[in-house]
């Protein structure tokens, strides 16, 4: 019913939208040619800062460079339009790449501040260049041609921005609500998570400048094809601000939002045309009124309503509870003599603190190994190294074989090797199923150009993904959270889902980063029976962990930290006996506080 109604709004706004140019006066169907266009930029705008979480204050810059491209091609080149018009939108997507490589190593305000000197510098050289016009711009720019219909009408040139519209808006909303756009959101979310799970980080963010500099392109040569006329004036910072606030009041995060945002500002400015002065202001005062009182913008009211609704009615997750999980069917361990994962003389330092002293230790294949220490022994630190989020002072590191020492996270994790965190990682403004689906999705982001050449193979490939993330769920007992965030949950079930995710990445080799801390009794019980049941599914499974009842239960092998350094390693009953464990770890009490060691077994 949700997605019927839903449906109909959408008809419903679409013939609107058709009709709208009847009765219209020549100047307004002006106004609603240059709303469209800033909605294409809105869009463009929402995908890299909303979608992919890199500010972009350099948005029209590419929107000059499309307007300005076409100009010059269609002028000076003696190009026909539609062929200057692809020209421009290559030129663009390359101006945007080359905007986009601060993101590599930049993040927040630092990236704006880039982008904003590199959207300065564009306006500075189309007022001084002569092939751009200097101050005085390019006029007499050639009009679209369509066989049987005249472009020169801003009536029927309405309809092609209309259509343009339409096909950028659903080729967006099919980014977002896909894999290359989760991937995204997760980089978004926590690009130390993503790039834990597989996502290529740099190429994502990348990828989030590219989008934008595309949208931004074809939003140029739409204006350069309805005004006929480009100068440095409308391509100013002023305009650049003007649509962040048209993107951040409308929801950045959402598309449809950005869009409700441009139109809406667009009207107010028609309407404060005469007021220059008090628009700017309005302006300014909406933005901080949204960003103090609703950070998501109009888009988001509707989802706090809801939540604000369901608590004056009582309904909360706070009480909620998992299912049991059901175990995984065990496989024959054939190549359980192998080592999985060798670590070879590792040291890690910050700043001459060395937290890794010449560390080995090795894994092997199909075993349980715990790895205990008192804090700031260096276990996290060790995880850390190993699956690339630090790179080691000194060292080797070997995995399934090969030489892994410095990867980055994103190689490991298709290696074959994922983890959780000591301090919970969940994609917060992703529900459960798509923090799955994220780790589910193996797909290079290189490989995005099946958006556009097999859109439906993408889908198809996309529906499995979800069928799988819903198997997952169902397992874990977690499907009655499926479709909320995870924030909205429990501590104890969102450490299932954190787990449950990393399993879902198909690893060789889990690294469990503290899984107990936090968890009643019970859970804890549900926790050891998870671990047992992935290491019987094929999953070498490494533990760092404080709640010795657990790994004396649990692991085969423990390698006990203190210092940075590797004072004892065994079986547990070899290391409960080690003095330099009871002395530097378990205390002098150790032996009237330990739980009696059950006999482990696979």
């Amino acid at each position: 019913m949700r997605t019927r109604y839903r449906l109909l709004i959408l008809a419903l706004i679409a013939v609107l939208a058709w009709l709208l140019p009847y009765g219209l006066s020549s100047y307004t169907i002006h106004v609603a040619n240059v709303i469209l266009i800033f909605s294409v930029l809105a869009v463009g705008l929402g995908l890299c800062m909303g979608i992919g979480g890199q500010v972009n204050l350099a948005q029209v810059a590419f929107f000059g460079v499309g307007a300005y491209a076409t100009a010059i091609l269609t002028t000076k080149a003696g190009l026909g339009f539609w062929l200057g018009a692809v020209l421009a939108v290559l030129a663009t997507m390359v101006v945007g790449l080359i905007v986009g490589t601060p993101a590599l190593r930049v993040q927040s305000h630092y990236l704006g501040i880039v982008t904003l000197g590199l959207a300065l510098a564009f306006t500075n050289w189309v007022t001084n260049a002569q092939i751009a016009g200097g101050a005085e711009g390019i006029s007499g720019i050639a009009v679209p041609t369509i066989p049987g219909i005249d472009l020169t009408s801003e009536y029927l040139y309405y309809y092609l921005e209309l259509v343009v519209f339409a096909v950028m808006l659903v080729f967006g909303l099919f980014i977002v609500r896909t894999g290359l756009g989760r991937r995204m959101r997760a980089t978004r979310d926590d690009a130390l998570a993503a790039g834990a799970l597989g996502a290529d980080v740099p190429v994502l963010r990348m990828t989030a400048f590219l989008l934008a500099s595309i949208y931004g392109g074809v939003a140029g040569v739409l204006y350069a094809g309805l005004i006929q006329y480009v100068s440095p004036e409308s391509f100013s910072i002023s305009t650049m601000f003007l649509l962040l606030a048209m993107v951040i009041i409308g929801g950045r995060q959402s598309l449809v939002g950005c869009v409700a945002g441009a139109i809406g500002l667009s009207v107010v400015r028609e309407v404060l045309s005469d007021h220059p002065t008090i628009a700017q202001l309005a302006y300014g005062g909406v933005v901080v009124l949204v960003v103090v009182f609703a950070p998501s913008g109009l888009a988001g009211l509707p989802m706090r309503w809801q939540a604000a609704l369901a608590r004056r009615r009582g309904h909360t997750v706070s009480a909620a509870r998992m299912r049991p999980f059901t175990p995984y069917e065990g496989e024959a361990s054939a190549g359980s003599s192998t080592t999985i994962l060798r670590v070879d003389g590792i040291s890690k330092e910050f700043r001459g603190l060395r937290a890794l002293d010449d560390v080995s230790l090795s894994v092997t294949a199909g075993e349980i190994r715990g790895v205990v220490g008192p804090n700031g022994s260096g276990k996290t630190t060790l995880f850390n190294v190993v699956s690339g989020l630090y790179r080691p002072s000194r060292g080797r590191i070997e995995f399934r074989g090969r030489d892994m020492t410095a990867r980055a996270p994103y190689r490991l994790a298709r290696a074959g090797l994922a983890r959780t965190f000591q301090n919970l990682r969940l994609f917060g403004d992703l529900t459960v199923r798509e923090n799955v689906m994220v780790a589910l999705d193996r797909t290079g982001t290189l490989s995005s150009w099946r958006y556009v050449i097999r859109p439906l193979s993408v889908w198809r490939r996309d529906r499995t993904r979800r069928a799988e993330a819903d198997a997952i769920l169902e397992r874990y007992g977690l499907t009655e959270f499926a479709e909320l965030q995870p924030r909205a949950l429990p501590y104890g079930i969102q450490r299932r889902v954190e787990i449950a995710r990393a399993v879902a990445a198909g690893p060789a080799l889990l690294l469990l980063d503290e899984p107990a801390a936090g968890l009643n009794g019970e859970e804890v019980r549900q926790l050891s029976e998870i671990v047992r049941s992935i290491r019987d599914s094929g999953i070498t499974v490494v533990i760092i962990e404080h709640n010795m009842g657990l790994v004396m239960s649990l692991c085969e092998q423990i390698t006990v930290l203190a210092g940075g350094r590797i004072i004892a390693e065994g079986t547990p009953a070899e290391v409960v006996a080690t003095p330099a464990v009871i002395e530097a770890y378990l205390g002098d009490s150790m032996n009237d506080d330990m739980p009696p060691i059950p006999e482990v077994t696979r």
